[in-house]
């Protein structure tokens, strides 16, 4: 079932609720899910579940995955780490190996993606 114009509406002002400094709070999120499913309100499922998305969509805004393809130092994540933080504000940073790249870094922060790598580069090659 299709969430409708009002119910929409109001799921983002339940959820702007819950929002503290411009940082999600977890324990009012819980109380406001709480409250919408003792009142059961027209498409509270619908309203449950768009919440959710919105929460998810908010964490990961201040979450970074940096991948590489060889594993970074100490001293050139804590660059990255900087850099992401001087841009992005307060933002935790989660790095991983990934072969595949075979060289350059794949750093996605929310559904912002900034591709260096070489594979990305030889994709683009041979689309062309």
């Amino acid at each position: 079932m299709k969430l409708s114009r009002v119910a929409r509406r109001q799921s983002k002002q339940l959820f702007d609720l819950s929002m503290v400094d411009g940082r999600l709070d977890k324990n009012r999120l819980r109380t406001i899910a709480d409250e919408i499913e003792q009142k059961k309100p027209r498409q509270y499922i619908q309203m449950l579940k768009f919440i959710a998305r919105l929460a998810r969509l908010e964490v990961d805004r201040h979450h970074a995955i940096v991948d590489s393809a060889s594993d970074l130092s100490e001293i050139q994540r804590k660059e990255i780490s900087s850099s992401l933080v001087k841009k992005f504000g307060p933002i935790t940073t989660e790095f991983r190996h990934s072969p595949a790249l075979i060289g350059g870094l794949r750093i996605k922060v929310g559904s912002n993606v900034w591709d260096g790598s070489i594979q990305s580069r030889l994709e683009t090659l041979k689309q062309s």
